[in-house]
């Protein structure tokens, strides 16, 4: 349910700019009449599948994440780049695998982090995969693919090693909606 709150923007610069995110900050009045300063960062979106085999096992990455500097167990996502989430999430899935889904079902899309941001991601599980080509990576993208039961993937999330929020929120749900198709 989208409104104002009461929160009225009075005036809005920007911070900073780059392809990836826009760092913004407005000055604000509140319901009340006081004025803050409220720094966001303005985000595009991004889209992310939950790649399933028929086998019941699904394809995970695992990144190196230079902002956490450790490599972390995720599933295939990227930005939407002014794409629709479905046809980001067929981009990615194939640009960083190499597998296409014949089919994508939305699970759902959620707000990341909306203390700060306005970024949302969209949540796709795949299947009907086809290996169709080698990966083709960006070059800040230094991953591997593994390939595990969609339970053990869950598994993970539930114990906290598969730390990537939307990766473990991902598999939760491409679980439940397994589960509840069987």
């Amino acid at each position: 349910m989208k409104h104002d709150g009461g929160w009225k923007k009075e005036s809005s610069r920007y911070l900073f700019k780059s392809q990836w995110f826009n760092l913004r900050q407005d000055d604000v009045e509140l319901p009340a009449g006081e004025s803050i300063v409220y720094t966001l960062i303005e985000h595009p979106g991004y889209s992310m599948v939950v790649p399933l085999l028929d086998d019941g096992r699904v394809i995970l990455e695992r990144v190196y994440r230079y902002t956490v500097q450790e490599t972390v167990p995720e599933c295939p996502s990227g930005s939407l780049d002014g794409d629709t989430p479905i046809v980001a999430a067929e981009r990615e899935l194939l640009e960083e695998t190499g597998w296409s889904a014949g089919v994508l079902t939305s699970l759902g899309s959620y707000y990341g982090s909306n203390g700060i941001n306005n970024e949302r991601f969209h949540i796709f599980l795949g299947t009907r995969l086809q290996n169709i080509s080698e990966p083709n990576r960006e070059l800040a993208e230094q991953m591997e693919l593994e390939k595990m039961r969609l339970k053990d993937a869950v598994e993970l999330a539930y114990s906290g090693q598969l730390a990537d929020g939307p990766s473990a929120l991902a598999l939760m749900l491409a679980f439940r909606h397994v589960q509840q198709s069987v």
